[in-house]
């Protein structure tokens, strides 16, 4: 059974036939064809598929696409403006915060889902906010550097 889904994605309104059984992973890449959001673990442990809903983090595979009606979902896509990177793609970027770049993404949209509720954190808030994502190329020393820098760019007017 299908269900008519009203919503906001990257900050425009959307209106769909969804399927009650398809994860929001699988509708963002294969129906939108926005593929920034990846399929890493596909069980909810690694975090390559976070997608902010309502500015919260959210596992996409673990999500159907129609509980999203009546919200806003936010994913890596939505970043940057006019051909100029986010704060936290920025931070990413200069601090050499990925290194294959898969689990990046996911990294991103939860590092901004913290910088919109806390645009000051600290190291401890950091490393609990992107607790549910894994890399498996770093040791995280520069993921938190990233981040840091990109608060750091906030209080400077850049989004995060």
């Amino acid at each position: 059974m299908a269900r008519l889904v009203d919503y906001v994605l990257n900050g425009r309104p959307r209106v769909d036939a969804v399927p009650d059984n398809v994860l929001l992973l699988d509708y963002l890449r294969e129906t939108v064809g926005l593929t920034g959001t990846k399929t890493g673990c596909d069980g909810g442990e690694c975090g390559a598929c976070t997608v902010l809903v309502d500015d919260t983090p959210r596992l996409s595979c673990l999500t159907l696409a129609a509980s999203v009606a009546g919200r806003r979902v936010d994913t890596v896509e939505s970043l940057g403006n006019d051909g100029r990177l986010s704060a936290v793609q920025r931070g990413f970027h200069e601090k050499l915060g990925s290194q294959c770049g898969y689990c990046t993404p996911g990294f991103i949209m939860a590092s901004v889902g913290l910088l919109r509720r806390n645009p000051q954190p600290s190291d401890d808030e950091i490393k609990e906010a992107l607790g549910s994502n894994i890399c498996r190329c770093t040791g995280y020393v520069k993921i938190i550097e990233a981040v840091k820098y990109a608060a750091t760019l906030g209080t400077q007017g850049v989004a995060p």
